[in-house]
């Protein structure tokens, strides 16, 4: 009934009968059919309220607004609203069955390590034996059975509709990714977490925030909602990592590789064979490589120990995973011992992070070659940030094309061309074709020499003018190691 769904939804006014059966949510006017509740959100580019009528012409028997249309149709039950986005939330839990109170939901937020952080958990809690969901960039997954993804959170109906297929399939435990823009479009509203993970916060997606600020305070709002039973948990090596817990209502814990903290670490051993560590008095060897990889490893821990797990089985367990795919996923050809690293870096200080760890693990002469773009239609401001820093921490670039979308790549690159200065200029080559830029970083490449592939990462498609052609990093990194040494 449709009264049931708007338990605990602030409600303004209501028109009608709350005594009907509701057979599915829709946000979308388009995925009405009879007997839908039709929620009218507010978006940044539509209203909602616009496609009211055509939600009605397609069986839609209520409708969730926040403003009432002035003309108000027979037989159709209209309910005002304080937020729509908020009200979809909840009425998504009641009508889904309040996944959240079946399942222990964990989300993670930040810049750089979301994907990496909910995958090792995901693989974790399955190792130690729970039914686990996942919701992610790379793909959202039910135990064993795989859901591509389209966006790094799904739309709210979306979300719930895969929260209730994981309960009826028996997970316990479900590991999601919280992006700004889900949180800002209030995506995940209506929903407990078990406990809530700060990884870090850096320049990006300023195309949808306009402001870095505004982007701090969209993370921060998550944190401020959360309720007293959930476990707050933030990098306190992030300038900011306190400042997100700072007017939470949930417990606060803290893991850190600098300061206090309930989780410390101490990386004793940084190489490719991965990162030998002590965590809490506990030595530890793990597969993943890398600084920005220990953050990760010790988010990881601290959450699991925080549920209620035995920290040694769990630094067991985590000690033989590897990360998630499309992060600092690498391969060396057969006979000149390239080292290729393809990785998703795509803001300044993920492809710092890459960079600086790049740096630590080479020996002797080799030298590091970067291959770099920057997406079309998206925060144009990074472009020069993100040349500089790979011009600056390596030996020779190849700039080139990332997802260009609907804009010119050799435009975008002359972005990226502005910010290096006039000494790094010999560094770089521009090649707007990302294949041939590969082929020509290899061709760059000495022997036992660091190729990094940055931006990409996980992705198997390119988009050029509303289009995704097949395009995977790795596999044309692979072809063009097999080419050279034939």
């Amino acid at each position: 009934m449709l009264k049931e769904l708007l338990y605990k939804v602030n409600i303004q006014s209501i028109s009608g009968d709350t005594e009907i059966e509701i057979k599915n949510l829709q946000t979308d006017s388009r995925k009405v059919t009879s007997g839908s509740c039709f929620i009218a959100l507010t978006g940044t580019q539509v209203n909602g309220n616009a496609f009211i009528s055509d939600a009605i012409k397609r069986g839609a028997v209520a409708i969730v607004t926040e403003s009432m249309p002035d003309i108000l149709e027979a037989g159709i039950t209209y309910i005002s609203v304080q937020n729509a986005a908020t009200a979809a939330g909840i009425i998504c839990n009641n009508f889904f069955g309040a996944p959240d109170a079946k399942m222990k939901i964990v989300g993670v937020t930040g810049t750089n390590g979301k994907t990496t952080i909910a995958t090792l958990l995901w693989k974790l809690f399955s190792s130690l034996g729970y039914r686990c969901g996942l919701v992610s960039t790379i793909h959202n997954r039910i135990a064993d059975q795989i859901i591509e993804s389209t966006h790094t959170t799904p739309d709210v109906v979306s979300l719930y509709e895969l929260l209730h297929d994981m309960m009826q399939k028996g997970c316990t435990h479900v590991f999601m990714e919280c992006s700004s823009h889900a949180i800002h479009q209030k995506r995940i509203a209506g929903l407990n977490f078990a406990a809530a993970i700060f990884s870090n916060i850096t320049h990006d997606h300023l195309d949808y925030h306009k402001t870095f600020d505004e982007y701090i305070s969209v993370k921060k709002s998550w944190f401020d909602q959360l309720s007293s039973d959930c476990i707050a948990i933030s990098n306190a090596d992030d300038k900011r990592g306190a400042v997100m817990l700072q007017n939470t209502a949930a417990k606060r814990k803290y893991y850190s590789l600098k300061t206090i903290a309930e989780i410390k670490g101490k990386i004793l051993d940084n190489s490719l064979e991965g990162l030998h560590m002590n965590i809490n008095d506990i030595d530890v060897h793990f597969k993943l490589i890398g600084e920005f990889n220990a953050y990760n490893l010790l988010a990881v821990f601290a959450t699991a120990v925080f549920l209620g797990e035995d920290k040694r089985m769990v630094l067991e367990a985590l000690s033989s995973l590897a990360g998630a795919e499309g992060r600092f996923d690498y391969l060396i050809s057969d006979k000149d011992h390239i080292v290729g690293i393809v990785d998703y870096a795509h803001t300044p200080d993920a492809l710092l992070n890459v960079l600086a760890t790049i740096k630590k693990l080479r020996q002797g002469n080799q030298k590091i070659i970067s291959v770099v773009g920057c997406g079309g239609n998206r925060d144009a401001t990074k472009r020069p940030l993100m040349a500089e820093v790979a011009c600056l921490h390596s030996d020779k670039v190849v700039f080139t094309s990332d997802n260009p979308r609907f804009e010119d790549p050799s435009a975008i690159i002359n972005q990226m061309e502005s910010g290096v200065n006039v000494v790094a200029r010999k560094k770089y080559l521009s090649i707007p074709d990302r294949r041939e830029a590969i082929k020509a970083a290899v061709n760059l490449c000495d022997k036992k020499d660091i190729l990094l592939l940055a931006g990409k990462g996980h992705e198997k498609y390119q988009e050029i003018k509303g289009i995704k052609y097949e395009f995977d990093d790795k596999k044309v990194l692979s072809e063009t190691f097999d080419l050279l040494e034939r």
